[in-house]
């Protein structure tokens, strides 16, 4: 082993200690940030290795990291206590979309570890009639899509009494390291070295087991297979809706000489019929509620009108408040109109990653598992600038609100600013463009 070969490999076990540190206690930012740090080091170190070493170390670095966030329950978010529940209500016979949790309809479905006697541990939340209880929102109905439920009963079925949030766990670890996998093999071990040792997957994708990580597989699958992909994409919209970014990178140029129907109709018409199907038995069941907790989601987040509360920072620095989410709006639509007039078919994912990370800076949610997808899409297009996206998303979770003045908004300012740094770079040094290698000014 040479010596660009050890520093690596001691930079990844460095970065091991502090995820496991991450995972076993309470959220801290400068952990996060300690993290993230030795996660570019190892990136930096990793362009000087030959191939066949560091193809060993993103494999064996990138399935041990996955494997820390398995070292403990949920650390930082309490959706997976929502997964095991709307998994279990189903088992019931009973749409997820029909009560929330409080409802005395399901007290026959209640136990005592989403529901614990004594309320007198942390990050439970009260219940209208008394106690307490692990699910977040207990009040309001589930917020998943379709296949995110499925996913959740077949995770339900799996799972043998008492292991409670550790197969859910075990199901991150899964599609994540599918996910790496799918990357070594389409893009390369370097490049899939910023999915296999980014903080954001065994703390968000295994650690807290959120159901984005199999969005992101649904949507690696998609862009790396001949057939099937607008199926694969329309159900990976199904999942948590975010992939619906993808769809453009999958469009991709159709707009470069008139309308490709044909190209059009390809994907778009499998995706629509696969997320209309998915839905089909659920609207059966439960009418207009499938809509679930979205609405009331929007406007918790205020999205749903002027002045944006904690969204829009970024934008929010350039015009006025109430401009903000109009601003956000029209140059998401100019980004997607981009991608479909002057993207490459080529790589579809190169639109994916414009339009999903221009979603995120533009509207500078407080989630860092959102970034999940920009991560993954990075890798396969090799834009590591987009990175800072993820770790902008990680600041604002752990810091508090993206607003003015606190930590998340300087960091989505940063992120913003180091995508444009390295497009001109790129543009300078005559590399790619930011949507197509092959199309000239």
């Amino acid at each position: 082993m040479n010596r660009n070969t050890t520093v690596a490999a001691g930079t990844l076990a460095a970065l091991a200690a502090v995820v496991l540190r991450t995972v076993t206690g309470p959220p801290h930012l400068g952990w996060y940030l300690t993290a993230w740090a030795l996660f570019a080091a190892a990136l930096w170190r990793a362009g000087r290795l030959p191939e066949r070493p560091l193809a060993a170390l993103v494999v064996a670095g990138g399935i041990a990291l996955a494997g820390f966030g398995l070292l403990a329950p949920p650390s930082s978010s309490t959706d997976s206590f929502r997964y095991a529940w709307d998994g279990r209500v189903q088992a019931a016979g009973i749409s997820p979309y029909d009560h929330p949790p409080s409802d005395p309809a399901l007290a026959r479905l209640r136990d005592d570890w989403l529901f614990p006697p004594a309320c007198d541990a942390p990050a439970l939340w009260p219940l209208p009639g008394g106690g307490c209880t692990r699910i977040n929102r207990p009040s309001e109905p589930t917020i998943y899509p379709p296949v995110a439920q499925g996913y959740f009963l077949l995770v339900h079925w799996l799972s043998p009494d008492g292991v409670r949030h550790k197969a859910l766990q075990l199901g991150g670890f899964v599609a994540a390291v599918a996910v790496l996998a799918i990357l070594c093999r389409t893009a390369g071990a370097r490049r899939a070295a910023y999915w296999a040792w980014c903080p954001a997957v065994p703390v968000e994708a295994v650690n807290n087991a959120h159901v984005d990580v199999l969005g992101v597989l649904l949507v690696v699958l998609a862009f790396s297979a001949v057939r099937g992909r607008g199926a694969l994409l329309g159900a990976a919209v199904a999942t948590k809706l975010l992939p619906v970014t993808a769809l453009p990178g999958a469009l991709s140029g159709v707009l470069a000489e008139g309308v490709a129907w044909r190209r059009i109709l390809a994907t778009a018409g499998p995706a629509g019929l696969v997320l209309a199907l998915s839905y089909l038995p659920y609207v059966l069941a439960s009418g207009a509620s499938v809509a679930g907790y979205l609405p009331g989601y929007l406007k918790e987040e205020r999205y749903d009108g002027p002045g944006g509360g904690n969204r829009y920072a970024v934008l929010r620095l350039l015009v006025p408040d109430g401009w903000a989410p109009w601003a956000a709006i029209a140059l998401l639509g100019l980004v997607v109109l981009a991608v479909l007039r002057y993207g490459d078919a080529d790589r579809p994912w190169r639109g994916a990653l414009l339009v999903s990370g221009s979603l995120l800076l533009l509207f500078t949610p407080g989630y860092s598992w959102y970034a999940l997808l920009v991560i993954a899409l990075a890798a396969l297009d090799g834009r590591w600038e987009w990175l800072g996206v993820a770790l902008a998303g990680a600041v604002a979770y752990t810091a508090g609100p993206a607003a003015p003045g606190t930590p998340g908004t300087p960091s989505y300012a940063a992120a913003a600013l180091a995508v444009l740094i390295g497009w001109a770079v790129r543009r300078s040094r005559g590399g790619d463009h930011l949507l197509s290698a092959a199309r000239k000014d």
